[in-house]
């Protein structure tokens, strides 16, 4: 039994994780080389997050350290093992890791949620189905049934907002560099989170963003791709 303990999104199935941040985060701790043990959590249990002051995941637990946030959890997997592989790789890759988390907040996730919000409910049980429709529907302002009518004009805008991105991967193999840091596993959080849970297409196989992809789920002795979730 590892020391870690990490709390994660799922549905009705408690092997499908998919929240982006999650993946995040199980890539963070790949990276390191650090295992843990993985505590399904759904969006209606507030009560098992409550005694560590959270109210979402991710939340690691490691040791008497309590973390919430991917983006808090990175860094302090950063700073508390600093004999494990960087995430980073010095405090400018630091810099631009902060600002690519926003990005990938913003650009991908937000890109991508209208497009597989209703595959996401499809995959929750019922209790969580009634709390997932009301709270998306506000979001989004329209049913999640009228978002997912739009996915095949939305997928090619999203698409194109990926054009820095694909850029980069056709002057480096990685937005690390020469190999992944934590500015990939941002980035490819959110495809993994919509391929955990949805069979629509995001990319195209010609696009340099899916074949960066492809390597992503084979890092790590393809924790990603033996991962419950659909060939997209």
């Amino acid at each position: 039994m590892a020391t870690r303990k990490l709390f994660e999104l799922c549905g009705a199935d408690p092997q499908r994780v998919f929240s982006p941040y999650c993946w995040r985060t199980r890539m963070a701790l790949a990276h390191k080389g650090l295992d843990h043990d993985t505590i399904p959590w759904r969006f209606t249990e507030t009560d098992a997050l409550a005694p560590h002051g959270a109210d979402k995941v991710p939340v690691l637990l490691d040791g008497d350290m309590v973390l919430s946030d991917s983006w808090d959890i990175a860094l302090y997997l950063e700073d508390a093992y600093p004999d494990r592989p960087s995430l980073f790789g010095g405090a400018g890759g630091r810099a631009m890791g902060r600002m690519l988390n926003w990005w990938g907040d913003v650009a991908v996730i937000g890109g991508i949620f209208p497009m597989i919000a209703l595959d996401i409910h499809g995959h929750l049980r019922p209790a969580e189905q009634a709390y997932f429709r009301d709270s998306r529907e506000k979001r989004l302002g329209r049913t999640l049934e009228q978002a997912a009518a739009d996915r095949d004009t939305a997928v090619e805008a999203f698409r194109r907002s990926l054009l820095p991105m694909r850029m980069t991967l056709k002057t480096q193999p990685y937005l690390g560099g020469d190999a992944p840091n934590y500015a990939d596993y941002i980035v490819f959080g959110g495809f993994q989170w919509a391929r955990a849970i949805s069979a629509f297409r995001l990319l195209k196989e010609d696009d340099p963003v899916y074949a960066w992809r492809e390597t992503l789920l084979d890092a790590f002795g393809g924790m990603a791709r033996r991962a419950p979730g659909y060939p997209v």
